[in-house]
């Protein structure tokens, strides 16, 4: 990691003030309200904020080309997931086998269309939108010239990528795997393959993305204001940073708070407001009740009829010795959305009550994890989806979704809306007004240098 020296970032402040610093470099941090001027970047390199460390930008080599060739191999092993068989599995000479859509389509037949419908757009619709919509952006880059709607196009991938949860699905198939290989034949499809294969890529292809140079590319004629002071609080010049494009611009009383560039609503920082987050919180723990108190499935052995709650399935595993699999329940299912949901609490509470008991840079950090592990608890939902389309044997075996399974779907998306809602600027509000955010120790942004 290269950091300019001090002096470097002095010169940089007076450069801004007499604009000599290039407007089409400056940006605002998403997560602490820091106005700064990029570093010119080279292939592989990042800018990463000084004061939270949040990355700014992430240059790729040959950025259109790359996310272009994983698109289309994404796509194809997309393709290949839905059409070929999934899973199949027999027991006593009797079995079933199913294709990846069944696990969503048998939920519905279940009376259960909310949770199939979660099903569906986090593994299949959600994805497959992103990619088409990526593969038209980079179609025109490479032809020399974006394609209608570009633009529009471009401002929806923001939005698509947190709810896209291929990999999570992965994981939600094998623990469904282990959880029935030892009562019965499994059988794994061409499609459980490709599926893998599209996992990964899907994620590949997400991280290939360089958001900050697709929008200079689409748009290169606006840039941020003029007469402004790096180091500073963008809201205190009455600047926001447009969190889809990146784009710095003048707020006005007499226009719409919405960007010049891709005319996205503009979220600028008026102080500390959790409302919303609280609000989905409470939501969320409401929820939380029954989906632990009513099973989550209810699974039929030789006509002997035994619901499990989500706390009943772990213990279970715990008595079977598989200890890999109950830990993996326990943290996904438990841990995770009661720790997400104490976080946020806990942070809605101390921003409004600067402590010294864990710094503005560690509370960020907090907020970032509660923000990444908040999707993983979606994998006994995908458990349930598989069990159900694939055990269906009548009286001899078969799972059905409980009353259980709907809640938690539920908790795990108003927990990630919560996630989203909250404003980590505010945890940064404590800086008093019209200092400079960084101290003697901070400089521009940081070159991170990957090899």
């Amino acid at each position: 990691m290269v950091e300019p020296s001090l002096p470097a970032f002095v010169t940089a402040h007076k450069k801004a003030h007499s604009n000599q610093v290039s407007r089409r470099r400056l940006r605002v941090c998403h997560e602490c309200d820091l106005l700064l001027a990029l570093p010119p970047l080279k292939t592989g390199e990042k800018a990463v904020c000084p004061r939270c460390e949040h990355t700014l930008v992430r240059r790729q080599s040959n950025s259109a080309e790359r996310s272009l060739a994983l698109v289309v191999a994404t796509l194809i092993t997309l393709v290949l997931s839905v059409v070929f068989p999934f899973l199949s599995f027999s027991i006593s000479g009797i079995g079933n086998r199913i294709e990846l859509t069944e696990t969503a389509s048998t939920l519905i037949g279940l009376h259960q269309p909310l949770v199939a419908l979660c099903v569906l757009l986090t593994v299949i619709i959600l994805p497959a939108v992103y990619l088409t919509s990526l593969l038209w952006l980079c179609l025109g880059i490479v032809r020399g010239q974006p394609l209608p709607r570009s633009r529009q196009i471009a401002r929806t991938l923001g939005y698509i990528t947190p709810w896209m949860m291929a990999d999570v699905f992965v994981i939600g198939t094998l623990v469904s795997l282990i959880k029935i290989i030892g009562m019965a034949d499994i059988e794994l499809g061409m499609s459980f393959w490709t599926f893998c294969a599209y996992a990964l890529l899907l994620l590949l292809t997400t991280q290939s993305v360089d958001r900050d140079w697709l929008w200079f590319y689409l748009d290169p004629e606006h840039k941020a204001p003029s007469n402004v002071e790096l180091g500073a609080s963008a809201s205190q010049q009455q600047l926001a940073g447009c969190h889809t494009c990146g784009l710095v611009n003048r707020l006005s009383d007499n226009h719409p708070h919405r960007c010049l560039r891709c005319d996205e609503p503009l979220h600028p920082f008026k102080g500390v407001n959790n409302q919303a987050t609280l609000a989905l919180l409470a939501a969320s723990i409401v929820m939380y009740f029954p989906a632990n108190l009513y099973p989550i499935m209810v699974t039929t052995s030789l006509g002997d009829t035994q619901p499990a709650t989500i706390l009943g399935g772990v213990l279970l595993f715990f008595q079977h010795g598989d200890w890999p699999i109950a830990m993996i329940i326990l943290t996904a299912s438990i841990l995770v959305p009661v720790s997400k949901m104490l976080a946020l609490l806990w942070l809605c509470y101390i921003v409004r009550q600067p402590s010294n008991t864990l710094s503005s840079l560690s509370r960020v950090r907090l907020y970032r994890i509660t923000e990444f592990i908040g999707r993983w608890s979606m994998v006994d939902v995908f458990v349930v989806a598989i069990l159900v389309a694939l055990i269906r044997n009548g009286s001899l075996m078969s799972i059905e979704p409980g009353a259980g399974a709907l809640s938690f779907t539920a908790v795990v998306v108003l927990t990630m809306l919560a996630a989203i809602m909250f404003d980590p600027r505010s945890i940064w509000q404590s800086v008093a007004p019209g200092q400079s955010v960084l101290t003697s120790h901070d400089t521009s942004p940081k070159e991170n240098h990957h090899v």
